[in-house]
Protein backbone atom coordinates (compact mmCIF):
# COMPACT_ATOMS: atom_id res chain seq x y z
CA UNK A 1 0.00 0.00 0.00
CA UNK A 2 1.28 3.48 -0.86
CA UNK A 3 1.96 5.91 1.94
CA UNK A 4 -0.50 8.82 1.89
CA UNK A 5 1.01 12.22 1.07
CA UNK A 6 -1.59 14.90 1.80
CA UNK A 7 0.69 17.84 0.98
CA UNK A 8 0.93 16.87 -2.71
CA UNK A 9 -2.18 18.90 -3.58
CA UNK A 10 -1.73 22.65 -3.47
CA UNK A 11 -4.60 25.06 -3.88
CA UNK A 12 -4.16 28.12 -6.09
CA UNK A 13 -5.91 31.42 -5.36
CA UNK A 14 -6.34 34.16 -7.96
CA UNK A 15 -6.37 37.60 -6.39
CA UNK A 16 -6.93 41.21 -7.39
CA UNK A 17 -4.60 42.19 -4.54
CA UNK A 18 -2.32 39.24 -3.76
CA UNK A 19 -0.09 41.28 -1.44
CA UNK A 20 -3.09 42.18 0.77
CA UNK A 21 -4.43 38.60 0.61
CA UNK A 22 -1.05 37.24 1.72
CA UNK A 23 -1.09 39.69 4.65
CA UNK A 24 -4.63 38.56 5.56
CA UNK A 25 -3.59 34.91 5.44
CA UNK A 26 -0.55 35.65 7.59
CA UNK A 27 -2.76 37.34 10.21
CA UNK A 28 -4.82 34.14 10.48
CA UNK A 29 -1.75 31.94 10.95
CA UNK A 30 -0.23 31.12 7.55
CA UNK A 31 3.51 31.67 7.21
CA UNK A 32 4.89 33.52 4.18
CA UNK A 33 6.83 31.46 1.69
CA UNK A 34 8.29 32.25 -1.72
CA UNK A 35 7.18 35.46 -3.44
CA UNK A 36 7.85 36.05 -7.15
CA UNK A 37 6.76 39.53 -8.16
CA UNK A 38 5.92 40.56 -11.72
CA UNK A 39 6.69 43.70 -13.67
CA UNK A 40 3.50 45.54 -12.69
CA UNK A 41 2.92 47.31 -9.39
CA UNK A 42 1.65 44.69 -6.92
CA UNK A 43 1.72 41.93 -9.55
CA UNK A 44 2.53 38.50 -8.13
CA UNK A 45 3.43 35.76 -10.59
CA UNK A 46 3.75 33.07 -7.93
CA UNK A 47 3.76 32.92 -4.16
CA UNK A 48 3.26 30.36 -1.45
CA UNK A 49 1.76 30.61 2.01
CA UNK A 50 2.57 27.74 4.38
CA UNK A 51 0.24 26.31 7.00
CA UNK A 52 2.20 25.38 10.19
CA UNK A 53 0.48 21.98 10.47
CA UNK A 54 1.40 21.13 6.87
CA UNK A 55 0.29 22.18 3.42
CA UNK A 56 0.48 25.35 1.39
CA UNK A 57 -1.57 27.60 -0.83
CA UNK A 58 -0.37 29.51 -3.87
CA UNK A 59 -1.54 33.11 -4.35
CA UNK A 60 -1.10 34.99 -7.64
CA UNK A 61 -2.38 38.05 -9.45
CA UNK A 62 -5.55 38.03 -11.50
CA UNK A 63 -3.63 40.03 -14.10
CA UNK A 64 -1.12 37.20 -14.52
CA UNK A 65 -0.50 36.58 -18.22
CA UNK A 66 -0.62 32.76 -18.00
CA UNK A 67 -4.15 32.01 -16.78
CA UNK A 68 -3.80 28.20 -16.89
CA UNK A 69 -4.04 28.00 -13.11
CA UNK A 70 -6.36 30.93 -12.54
CA UNK A 71 -9.88 30.83 -11.18
CA UNK A 72 -12.30 33.76 -10.96
CA UNK A 73 -11.38 36.06 -8.07
CA UNK A 74 -13.35 35.25 -4.93
CA UNK A 75 -14.56 31.83 -6.13
CA UNK A 76 -12.28 29.51 -4.14
CA UNK A 77 -13.38 27.38 -1.22
CA UNK A 78 -10.65 25.74 0.85
CA UNK A 79 -10.53 23.49 3.89
CA UNK A 80 -7.56 23.77 6.22
CA UNK A 81 -6.93 21.03 8.79
CA UNK A 82 -6.07 22.57 12.16
CA UNK A 83 -5.21 21.13 15.53
CA UNK A 84 -6.66 24.07 17.47
CA UNK A 85 -9.66 25.60 15.69
CA UNK A 86 -10.42 27.85 18.65
CA UNK A 87 -7.04 29.59 18.32
CA UNK A 88 -7.56 30.16 14.58
CA UNK A 89 -11.13 31.34 15.25
CA UNK A 90 -9.78 33.89 17.74
CA UNK A 91 -7.32 35.22 15.15
CA UNK A 92 -9.99 35.37 12.43
CA UNK A 93 -12.48 37.23 14.58
CA UNK A 94 -9.76 39.57 15.90
CA UNK A 95 -9.05 40.78 12.35
CA UNK A 96 -12.75 41.13 11.58
CA UNK A 97 -13.02 38.25 9.11
CA UNK A 98 -16.58 37.81 7.83
CA UNK A 99 -18.01 34.68 9.44
CA UNK A 100 -19.60 32.31 6.91
CA UNK A 101 -20.25 29.45 9.33
CA UNK A 102 -19.83 29.77 13.10
CA UNK A 103 -17.83 27.25 15.13
CA UNK A 104 -19.69 23.94 15.15
CA UNK A 105 -19.30 20.30 16.07
CA UNK A 106 -20.08 18.14 13.03
CA UNK A 107 -21.75 14.72 13.08
CA UNK A 108 -18.65 13.20 11.49
CA UNK A 109 -16.40 14.26 14.37
CA UNK A 110 -14.96 17.57 13.22
CA UNK A 111 -14.96 20.92 14.99
CA UNK A 112 -14.59 23.95 12.79
CA UNK A 113 -15.82 27.17 11.21
CA UNK A 114 -15.65 29.12 7.94
CA UNK A 115 -14.76 32.72 7.11
CA UNK A 116 -14.53 34.75 3.91
CA UNK A 117 -11.37 36.62 2.99
CA UNK A 118 -11.63 40.22 1.72
CA UNK A 119 -12.10 39.00 -1.87
CA UNK A 120 -14.87 36.51 -1.02
CA UNK A 121 -12.99 33.19 -0.98
CA UNK A 122 -14.27 30.80 1.70
CA UNK A 123 -11.72 29.42 4.16
CA UNK A 124 -12.95 26.57 6.36
CA UNK A 125 -10.80 25.59 9.32
CA UNK A 126 -11.50 22.34 11.16
CA UNK A 127 -10.15 19.26 12.82
CA UNK A 128 -11.36 16.76 10.22
CA UNK A 129 -8.32 15.14 8.61
CA UNK A 130 -9.94 12.27 6.74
Amino acid sequence: MNERKDTNIWAGITSDDPVALREWLESIGFEPGILVEGDGDGEVLHSEMLWPDGGRVMVHSACKKDTTFSTPVGSASLYVVVTDPDAVYAKATAIGARLVRDMAEEDYGSRGFSVADPEGNTWSFGTYAG
